[in-house]
């Protein structure tokens, strides 16, 4: 699907900039309610938690999407259906992964921890795979692949032109 790993990178700061920065959109206004407090509050807390999605998408959830597609998918599954199921488990991923943050940044490790970070994966689980398998992952590929057109076009091209030859 991705060229390189550069590639591989890009697109996933293009996923977690966008879905962090909803998502925590999102969390503010379960909490607070809606008001334009709202972007003001996620801006502010979007740099550390960009970075704690990096650090799980790319060295925990990202290899744990690898190992269950792996089993999953074939070599010969065409890139929809592999677009869908990595968009769907590391939806899952970090639905777990982003909740353990909100609620450790929201109210610490205390009694209410447990309760708090089961509403909160509910809760985030309800909106954010809806949001990233039907919104934000169909428009970051859209925008990616037109940046960086995908190995398959790359060859259909190559055939293409050594076919015309």
């Amino acid at each position: 699907m991705f060229k390189n790993k550069k590639e591989h990178f890009i697109f996933i700061l293009m996923i977690a900039t966008t879905m962090v920065f909803i998502m925590s959109c999102y969390n503010i206004a379960m909490i607070e309610g809606f008001s334009l407090n709202i972007f003001k509050h996620a801006a502010l807390g979007f740099p550390l938690a960009f970075i704690y999605a990096l650090v799980g998408d790319i060295f925990i959830v990202g290899k744990i999407v690898k190992i269950i597609t792996s089993k999953i998918l074939k070599p010969n599954d065409d890139m929809k259906k592999v677009g869908v199921y990595m968009s769907f488990f590391t939806s899952c991923g970090m639905v777990i992964w982003m909740s353990l943050f909100g609620v450790i940044t929201n109210i610490g490790l205390n009694s209410n921890f447990i309760s708090a970070y089961s509403n909160a994966l509910i809760t985030n689980f309800i909106f954010a795979i809806p949001l990233n398998l039907l919104i934000v992952s169909p428009l970051i590929r859209f925008i990616f692949f037109k940046i960086f057109p995908p190995i398959s076009s790359i060859n259909e091209q190559i055939n293409e032109e050594i076919n015309a030859i």
